[in-house]
């Protein structure tokens, strides 16, 4: 065990540099280093063979993925799994909220920068009469995006639908069914016009033309839901669904070990063991293992204490 694993203490301590950061653990690196660790040694995605077939009925129907279960069983990591073994390209991510709507999701207009922009213009040379190009105040959310034509769909994920509005499943039936939207915005300029428009992801820009975006190819849309409310029938009808189930002991073993090596995951079993038995008392997430395992690999003493810190369940509401 390394003592000076606390590296802030707190009290009167002196201000101090830190002479080596403790290296981020797989799951928590950014920028190039998570680049170049994806290209290099991409993580597997364990599934079972039955939710393995239940995803390639999604696929092969054109419909999208409703995944529920609880947090921590992969139902984010399901759509980035599907983009990278299918080389389908960086994932479309919209996380859902209370304030979302299905406009959000499509496209965004900034009327109010575009007019301010207008106004500045005139007032610098009154003899302008040129409007800003609206294009430049317009851009596609990841829905938008993952409707526009392509040769090969994108894959969009539509996280946590449950927490957003109740009417918002039923607004997203349309678009589902029809496969294209129109910007308003863009329709007025007339027939035929055509205007270059950014969209999620990417800094470059798209032609849409009369005001419409319609795709080739429906996207590979997977929706998450912790089940915190249900969805309606019309829209539960037109979703294949997948639950996921918790892992059990083995799979938790593998999991270990895919993310922190064969010798980590080897000397985890005592941890996994424990883990498993709180999980059956109460609600916790597979992530949560893997940051104490994690703790313990890097010199920290994961006694009781730190293992009650690490496995809070995550409905536990502190006492005020």
């Amino acid at each position: 065990m390394a003592q000076d694993w606390r590296l802030f203490q707190g009290g009167d301590t002196r201000p101090h540099e830190v002479e080596t950061w403790p290296a981020a653990p797989p799951w928590r690196r950014f920028g190039d280093d998570a680049r170049r660790r994806d290209k290099e040694r991409p993580l597997p995605y364990l599934i079972s063979d039955e939710d393995r077939d239940v995803v390639n009925m999604a696929l092969h129907l054109h419909r999208p993925l409703l995944v529920t279960g609880r947090p921590g069983t992969g139902k984010s990591t399901l759509a980035h799994a599907i983009a990278r073994e299918l080389m389908l390209g960086e994932v479309l991510h919209w996380p859902v909220n209370s304030r979302s709507t299905l406009t959000e999701g499509l496209y965004s207009y900034d009327a109010v920068g575009r007019l301010r922009e207008a106004s500045l213009k005139r007032r610098a040379d009154e003899t302008a009469g040129t409007e800003p190009d609206i294009g430049d105040y317009l851009r596609l959310g990841a829905l938008g995006t993952a409707l526009l034509p392509a040769d090969k769909p994108r894959v969009l994920l539509v996280d946590e639908l449950d927490k957003g509005d109740v009417d918002l499943p039923n607004d997203l039936l349309t678009v589902f069914e029809e496969g294209e939207f129109e910007i308003p915005e863009l329709a007025r300029l007339g027939e035929g016009r055509t205007v270059q428009v950014q969209y999620a992801g990417s800094r470059e820009k798209v032609g849409i033309t009369s005001g419409w975006v319609s795709c080739s190819v429906f996207p590979v849309v997977v929706i998450t839901s912790n089940g915190e409310r249900e969805f309606p029938p019309a829209f539960l009808r037109r979703c294949v669904r997948l639950d996921l189930k918790q892992p059990d002991e083995a799979q938790l073993q593998r999991i270990v070990t895919m993310h922190l090596g064969e010798e980590v995951g080897a000397r985890a079993q005592e941890l996994i063991a424990d883990f498993v038995s709180r999980r059956n008392e109460r609600e916790l997430a597979t992530d949560q293992l893997l940051n104490a395992v994690r703790l313990r690999s890097s010199g920290v003493r994961v006694d009781q204490d730190v293992l009650d810190k690490l496995f809070r369940s995550l409905n536990e509401v502190d006492a005020q």
